[in-house]
């Protein structure tokens, strides 16, 4: 007469999962074969809990173990996956974890020192059951470049993209008729397994099926205008709505409008990559804008009000009395949108004396006579003969 399951692991009908987890591992190690070399009985011990494990860590099959005992089950717990040394146990990531203590402890990070996990498919990396539907379509990726002034204040984009969508024909199927038939290699699955058989025990490699390439199913009578893959290269427009304060690098994300995915499977993304145009007046600086002024010297000293191209047109700035080269001058909220929040940048103008490389004999002249007065020296001395520095005799001879 078999034993209650839960006696077996040593946990009360009330145990949770963690406990029964736990009780398993522990008792799994303790009888485990390679530490009880030719001990029938620790063999045995190793099979009852491996059996009585796959039932209480099965929500479905411990329901029906508590109303209905052994007779619940069947005989399924002991002939389910043919597992190491005869056991039926499905989660094979659980059982090698034994094995990881026993053989070492853990590696660092919680991994199998010796790849378990990779040759089992562990942490979920394996399909369980029939594969969904189909293959997921691949992302698209594309560059968009825009000016200062659309990044400035944001813009929408109506963009052609040519990308591969559904057929048209079979409406993705890649059917005539729109039927697929199951997989006759892995029945549905989607997924092959191979065992071979190790000094650990018996080792089962779980791979895609090659026949169906892990969908579970196969096209019946293939479309002939896309040769049964139920997708074409096609041309479709999205609109892309890109908001103030993009910089060149940042990228939106559009769901589901890159490449339609084989077979009716869904459609991947659509990545647009920001590309900032470089402009022939401004430079970005953050959110500001600066701009580079020249101003004639008269108007320097003089002070004076000029017209100064913004990114929202033309807007007249007051020039101060003894503005000073390379003094920056602010107009507010004439910069670039805040891309998170409200409100925008300023526009910062540099102010340069503007030199010019020709004169007249008569404006010569006139800078001659200016010279002469001392409020045009950095001194602030006048300008006579026996007082003149190296420099401007120097600048005398080449004028």
């Amino acid at each position: 007469m078999k034993k209650d399951y839960y006696e077996v692991l040593g946990v009360s009908r009330s145990a949770s999962k963690d406990d029964i987890k736990k009780a398993y591992r522990k008792l799994a190690l303790q009888y485990h074969p390679d530490k009880n070399p030719d001990n029938k009985d620790a063999e045995e011990h190793f099979k009852e809990v491996n059996e009585a494990y796959e039932v209480l860590s099965n929500d479905d099959k411990r329901r029906r173990y508590d109303q209905f005992g052994h007779a619940g089950v069947g005989s399924s717990a002991a002939s389910g996956a043919g597992g190491a040394y005869g056991g039926g146990v499905n989660d094979f990531s659980d059982i090698f974890s034994a094995f990881n203590d026993m053989f070492g402890g853990r590696a660092r990070g919680g991994g199998s020192p010796f790849g378990f996990e990779d040759v089992f498919g562990g942490g979920g990396g394996a399909r369980r059951g029939r594969a969904s539907a189909g293959i997921p379509g691949t992302d698209l990726k594309i560059r968009l470049k825009l000016t200062l002034e659309e990044i400035a204040k944001g813009v929408d984009k109506t963009l052609k993209i040519k990308k591969q969508v559904a057929c048209k024909e079979c409406n993705g199927s890649g059917s005539k008729t729109g039927i697929s038939e199951t997989c006759p290699t892995c029945h549905g699955s989607g997924e092959v397994r191979q065992a071979s058989k190790t000094m650990f025990g018996q080792f089962v490699n779980i791979a895609a099926c090659p026949t169906c390439g892990g969908e579970g199913g196969v096209v019946k009578d293939r479309c002939t205008s896309c040769y049964g893959e139920g997708i074409r290269q096609g041309e479709t427009t999205v609109k892309v709505t890109v908001p103030a304060g993009v910089q060149d690098g940042n990228y939106l994300t559009l769901r589901g409008q890159g490449n339609a995915g084989p077979r009716g499977g869904e459609p991947g993304d659509l990545i647009v990559v920001i590309e900032e145009k470089p402009h022939e007046l401004f430079k970005r600086s953050g959110n500001d804008v600066i701009f580079d002024l020249a101003v004639s010297y008269p108007d320097l000293v003089m002070g004076t009000k000029i017209d100064v191209p913004t990114l929202d047109g033309e807007v007249k700035l007051t020039i101060p009395a003894a503005t000073q080269p390379e003094t920056m001058l602010r107009i507010a909220g004439h910069g670039i949108g805040h891309l998170r929040g409200s409100g925008r940048g300023d526009q910062l103008v540099r102010v340069n004396v503007y030199v010019p490389k020709d004169i007249s004999h008569s404006d010569r002249e006139l800078l001659r006579e200016m010279k002469k007065s001392g409020a045009f020296s950095p001194s602030g001395s006048s300008d006579s003969r026996e007082e003149k520095s190296f420099f401007e005799k120097a600048r005398d001879i080449f004028s």
